[in-house]
């Protein structure tokens, strides 16, 4: 998956009163932090952002071109965290995750259901458990979504974890047992309290 661009400035102030400063300038607080790297309080400015992120939804690999008193850096980063105004909803922070393209993270992906299940014709109900799961790669591997082929379900059939093919250097690290997807029968009136209903106004 590639990586956007995203400008940041090292910010050497913090406090409620700075970053209420820094939004008026229409910039926004952020942190960079992970495993084995130095967290980093930046600011990005929130066009940019907006910008960046419209369009795409989770695992969002942000390349942060970093200012530092005039010395630059980058750093490979997934968005963390967007914490936005309720009343506004304009972002007022940001978190970005730091990564290593050469190191396995994980990530939880989308899967999206292909095709019109048999047993729906026959009266049965699409029930979708999971709508994703979780993996393990390299982030240059991951995937925007997993297709599932769902037509081929009859009633009572079910789909698992373990039944899930995957692209080469991708795993799965759910449950092999978890349904993902079912077709169940409608439940249909027991005879039995037809009959009593019929007793009942004889």
């Amino acid at each position: 998956m590639e990586a956007l661009e995203l400008k940041a400035t090292v910010r050497a102030q913090s406090g409620t009163g700075s970053a209420k400063r820094l939004r008026r300038k229409g910039l926004i607080p952020a942190v960079l932090y992970g495993p084995g790297a130095e967290t980093l309080s930046l600011t990005v400015n929130a066009s940019d952002l907006r910008t960046v992120r419209k369009g795409h939804e989770d695992n969002l690999f942000i390349k942060l071109l970093i200012d530092d008193a005039g010395k630059q850096a980058e750093r490979t980063s997934l968005i963390k965290e967007i914490q936005v105004e309720p009343l506004t909803n304009n972002v007022f922070h940001a978190d970005f995750y730091a990564i290593r393209m050469d190191h396995k993270i994980t990530f939880d992906v989308p899967l999206h259901y292909v095709g019109q299940p048999a047993g729906i014709e026959k009266g049965g109900e699409l029930q979708h458990l999971r709508r994703e799961v979780r993996v393990s790669c390299l982030p240059s591997d991951l995937p925007e979504f997993i297709s599932l082929d769902i037509a081929g379900l009859d009633v009572g059939d079910a789909i698992l974890v373990k039944d899930l093919c995957l692209p080469e250097g991708i795993l799965c690290v759910d449950a092999e047992d978890i349904a993902l997807v079912t077709i169940t029968a409608l439940h249909a009136a027991r005879p039995e309290a037809s009959e009593e209903t019929e007793e009942a106004s004889s």
